[in-house]
């Protein structure tokens, strides 16, 4: 097994003795497993939570009891107040997940729901609890990486914004409750996962809000809730704190009282693949058109014809589409206004309900190239000092500073003129190759990691 994954697995089983170790009262074992509703953060949609939901089946929780939302226009407004196109209020957030909630509550028959976030998913559980009436039939909540005291708390710097920790919206979620002044709503039991010092949205100076050098008012301990269960996850990055596999294992430690059989992912036999296929506002890329190819893993050339298609409708699903699990493939995602887009996978070990593919637009810095190709991590950060990593040959990518978490992708402009070649990114042993296709025809090349 490769270092990283090895550091992230022990830190995982570490993690659960730290847990036991630290809960007061270990929750219960489940006969039968409640439904598990994940929230994603801002900006994001269903589609990290793929890897944390295959941990989960691997370790038996079944499959039709775990819930991954996209929550349409997930991008939060400047000012929480102030309506802005194509993003979303903390009620706005909150109403949805209450909707979410009863549609779970109705199919699965159960009384309570397990609720887990990432970032701003943390912020719109909390509030959905507090003010929702959520506490009636919520069981658990997990967060991670929660800005649970904002990402600053600066006199005149975006007050009325949910991210700030002088914020109305803040104020009142941390205001204390109970006779012993907990920031957590009573009746729940609450998890918190949180980096020692490597989230980006938990730093005492400003860089990655655009202030270097500026006090946040936020330490390290910003995502820690008195009245939770406080846990921290060393080295782990900002999105690594809910999908990483240390994540996986304290929270399965808090949901269940016993240490996961394993933080791996299991193969299936039969893998079916399905997914939306959206734009950044989370809404159905209606008109377009996705192709599927099985390609060569060493080269990113296509193994003969398509082995899927379909356009895309109102609800925005690509599939469902019969998968091998030692496969790898390309995705051509094309819609009116985004071009075409390919985007080129691992090989997924296990079905996946939310393989969710989004278009990647050319911008007004890709002009001259030829073409252009994105390496991408979804669920992690790129960190030179911490990951092993290399694009098109070249350690640390374009576009990773030398110090800290805080970039997600990189992008290769080729300038010059050449025939179709293979491009590789690689990190921490997952490696991926995809072709390059012509920008003038706007075509982008994705390489996205799974892991």
């Amino acid at each position: 097994m490769h270092t990283r994954r090895s550091l992230l697995l022990a830190t995982g089983l570490a993690a659960t003795a730290m847990l036991t170790a630290c809960a007061t009262s270990p929750s219960p074992s489940f006969a039968e497993r409640p439904p598990i509703v994940f929230m994603h953060g801002n900006g994001d949609s269903a589609a990290l939570w793929q890897t944390t939901i295959w941990r989960f089946e691997s370790n038996g929780w079944p499959r039709e009891r775990l819930f991954a939302l996209d929550q349409p226009y997930p991008l939060a407004r400047d000012d929480d107040a102030v309506a802005q196109p194509g993003r979303s209020s903390t009620t706005d957030s909150a109403v949805f997940l209450k909707a979410q909630v009863e549609r779970v509550l109705k199919a699965t028959g159960a009384d309570k729901v397990v609720l887990i976030g990432n970032s701003r998913g943390g912020n719109t559980i909390r509030n959905y609890v507090q003010n929702g009436g959520g506490a009636a039939v919520v069981s658990h909540v997990v967060l991670g990486g929660n800005p649970a005291h904002g990402i600053w708390a600066v006199k005149g710097l975006r007050e009325n914004n949910e991210f700030s920790g002088l914020s109305g919206f803040m104020q009142q979620l941390n205001a204390p409750k109970g006779p012993n002044g907990e920031e957590v709503t009573p009746g729940v039991k609450w998890l918190t996962l949180r980096s020692d010092n490597n989230d980006k949205y938990a730093q005492p100076d400003g860089l990655w809000i655009g202030s270097p050098g500026q006090p946040t008012n936020i330490g390290y301990d910003g995502p820690a809730l008195k009245g939770a269960t406080n846990l921290v996850l060393p080295g782990v990055d900002h999105r690594e704190t809910s999908f990483s596999p240390a994540a996986f294992a304290a929270t399965w430690q808090f949901l269940t009282g016993a240490a996961p059989r394993s933080t791996a992912i299991a193969p299936e036999a039969q893998v079916v693949l399905d997914g939306r296929a959206i734009g950044a506002e989370n809404l159905a890329l209606n008109g377009g058109k996705v192709t599927v190819y099985a390609v060569d893993p060493a080269t990113g050339a296509r193994r003969g014809e398509a082995v899927h298609g379909k356009n895309i409708g109102a609800d925005g699903r690509w599939g469902p589409f019969a998968a091998r699990g030692d496969t790898a493939y390309e995705f051509v995602l094309s819609a009116a206004g985004y071009g075409t887009t390919h985007i080129y996978r691992s090989p997924f070990p296990r079905s996946s309900a939310i393989v969710n593919l989004r278009p990647e637009r050319l911008t007004p810095a890709d002009a001259s190239a030829k073409a252009v190709v994105v390496f991408t991590r979804p669920r992690g950060y790129f960190d030179a000092q911490r990951d092993t990593m290399r694009f098109d040959g070249q350690s640390p990518p374009a576009g990773v500073p030398p110090r800290g978490s805080g970039v997600s992708s990189s992008r290769l402009r080729l300038p010059a003129a050449e025939p179709q070649r293979a491009v590789t990114g690689e990190f921490n042993g997952e490696r991926i190759t995809g072709l390059t296709w012509p920008a003038a025809q706007e075509h982008v090349t994705v390489l996205e990691l799974t892991y």
